[in-house]
């Protein structure tokens, strides 16, 4: 898979996740990409922690409202019927459990659904911002990122980054395939079909589970 590939491609995949009035929060870079491939007739609420319900698609470049970003830093749009808040009102919403979904990246995740996404080692960095919340407050959580990193396994048996939050994580979505955290480990679901299982499992540290129903990955 050509690398400008894999980021849509994974997108596309997580977009089948939304059901029609979820209210649901992305994280910055590759989740943002999601509302793009949303099935027809699916219309999704999205909620962001700096204080807006109701988010559109990116604005269209010279057509930015410097007062309208995301979390993030980035430009947004809103849809009719938005709401702009506080964070504290925000972050009610997210502890209080309403949001449905929080899709995000990560660093790294294990087999227990552990996850680090906020500290680069050597980087100087200001903190996990509302990472934290939304894995605990979301009803379900899934990670929408690159299978490796450099290279290196990012689905490991144990995290060994600073941990965001602890056994949180429900789904894992890369452009090798779909994987579900159990009780008993991570159970590949989906694969894409341009890999084996072998390579699958040669690019993960931690041991899979093969689901008897194994799937192609679309």
């Amino acid at each position: 898979m050509e690398k400008e590939q894999i980021k849509p491609f994974i997108a596309r995949r997580a977009a089948q996740e939304l059901h029609d009035g979820d209210v649901v929060n992305l994280g910055i870079g590759l989740p943002t990409l999601i509302p793009n491939f949303l099935p027809e007739g699916v219309n999704v609420i999205l909620q962001s922690e700096n204080g807006m319900i109701g988010m559109g698609p990116t604005p269209e470049t010279g057509k930015e409202d410097p007062w309208m970003i995301n979390a993030g830093g980035g430009y947004i749009t809103h849809v009719p019927g938005a709401s702009t808040f506080d964070s504290a009102t925000s972050f009610g919403i997210i502890r209080g459990g309403h949001v449905d979904v929080s899709v995000l990246g990560a660093m790294q995740v294990d087999e227990e659904g552990d996850l680090a996404n906020w500290m680069i080692p050597g980087k100087k960095t200001p903190g996990m911002g509302g990472a934290m919340d939304l894995l605990v407050g979301a009803k379900k959580v899934i990670l929408a990122m690159e299978h490796t990193a450099k290279g290196n396994p990012k689905i490991l048996k144990k995290c060994t980054l600073p941990l965001t939050a602890k056994g949180q994580v429900n789904m894992i979505i890369t452009e090798m395939g779909v994987m579900e955290i159990t009780k008993e480990g991570i159970v590949l679901t989906e694969i894409n079909p341009e890999f084996t299982v072998e390579q699958v499992q040669a690019a993960t540290e931690a041991k899979l589970i093969i689901s008897p129903n194994l799937k192609k990955m679309e």
